[in-house]
């Protein structure tokens, strides 16, 4: 079964001056249930604006995405919500964690809006820190830790509502390159492991070489 379906999906940008950018033209992809799938293509292909519709943060001007078998409805607000809470993690380039919190509170904090009680936030925080191998730091602030750690806090947040679909833009972008393969190697392990679906966007070689397949893309559309 597909976790994931595009059909015929294409996003354009029109501006005042009458030009009109095509971001995406006409893509179809597939993603199969606990698949590691990389977009990689350059700068402006449009692999982050095909995962951003993916991971409902942007819409599509044209076509149709399924998750699960279900069709996304992009004005369905309480619909993207429900996505965004049960079945959907994401992992940044920029960790995106809160500097105020610590780990374990940042991993704790998308449970909060599930209304999961405090001592099963920080169990399951907890257990998710250990997963990642940083259990010994739950109680460090952002600023404590090295890009690596952050991005391993962030995996382990994403992965705090037990979704089955996350999707990573650029998540090795801001670290070193063995850092990045420890990244990588983490979410593969996690993928076989867990079961959970991938979808990353990366000019990372590594990546690309640890993904069960490739979707290339360039000028907005599917190279293979």
């Amino acid at each position: 079964m597909n976790i994931v379906e595009t059909m015929d999906l294409s996003k354009f940008y029109k501006f005042d001056s009458g030009l009109r950018v095509e971001a995406l033209n006409g893509i179809d992809v597939d993603i199969e249930e606990e698949e590691f799938v990389s977009f990689m293509g350059p700068s402006g292909s449009g692999k982050s604006t095909l995962l951003n519709i993916i991971g409902c943060l942007d819409r599509p001007t044209a076509g149709r995405v399924f998750i699960e078998g279900g069709e996304v409805d992009y004005g369905n607000s309480s619909g993207l919500v429900r996505l965004h809470r049960q079945t959907i993690g994401f992992v940044f380039q920029a960790f995106n964690l809160i500097p105020t919190m610590n780990a374990l509170e940042n991993v704790c904090y998308p449970m909060y809006f599930n209304r999961v009680g405090r001592s099963l936030q920080k169990q399951r925080g907890n257990e998710l820190l250990d997963l990642v191998g940083l259990g010994h730091r739950a109680h460090h602030l952002p600023s404590e830790l090295s890009g690596g750690e952050q991005q391993r806090v962030a995996i382990a947040r994403a992965l705090a509502n037990s979704p089955r679909l996350i999707l990573a833009d650029e998540p090795t972008g801001n670290l070193d390159s063995g850092t990045g393969k420890k990244i990588t190697a983490l979410m593969r392990k996690i993928n076989r492991e867990q079961g959970v679906s991938f979808v990353v966007t990366t000019h990372d070689p590594e990546m690309a070489m640890a993904a069960d397949r490739v979707v290339k893309l360039k000028d907005g559309k599917l190279t293979e």
